[in-house]
């Protein structure tokens, strides 16, 4: 595994879009999330992307271990959370969603995807990054 750097994050979200970007002009707009997501995972494997995919994030409250059945859609490389959706527009907690899957699995970088989009490098990928981002060399 690469050492976590801002460089190799950043390169890392250039491969993770762009896989979602061939996913999207292959299909484009309309279907459902889960449809995306299998064809996502295609995607990363084609890229040799080590990937989690429906990972169960864990929630420690209070120092109790919860079974809250939290799933992200995927972790890639064990260091990008990447959440997906198919719906009209991102609201404020889908948002707060993924930012709190990165909190809760102390990951420094999440990247939201909307497959029902028209152009999805413009309007359908948003990435967030976090205070264990912010902490990391520049490469």
């Amino acid at each position: 595994m690469e050492i976590l750097t801002k460089t190799y994050l950043n390169e890392l979200t250039y491969q993770i879009v762009g896989a979602a970007i061939e996913v999207h002009k292959t299909l484009g707009p309309g279907l459902l999330e889960s449809v995306y997501h299998k064809c996502l995972k295609h995607e990363f494997a084609i890229r040799q992307l080590l990937f989690l995919s429906e990972h169960i994030v864990p929630v420690n409250y209070k120092g109790l271990d919860m079974e809250a059945d939290l799933r992200c859609d995927f972790v890639i490389e064990n260091s990008i959370v990447v959440e997906l959706k198919a719906i009209d527009a991102i609201a404020p907690v889908h948002e707060a969603q993924l930012l709190t899957y990165m909190k809760l699995l102390e990951l420094p970088k999440g990247i939201l995807i909307n497959f029902n989009c028209a152009n999805l490098f413009k309007e359908g990928q948003k990435t967030y990054v976090n205070e264990y981002f912010r902490n990391l060399p520049e490469s």
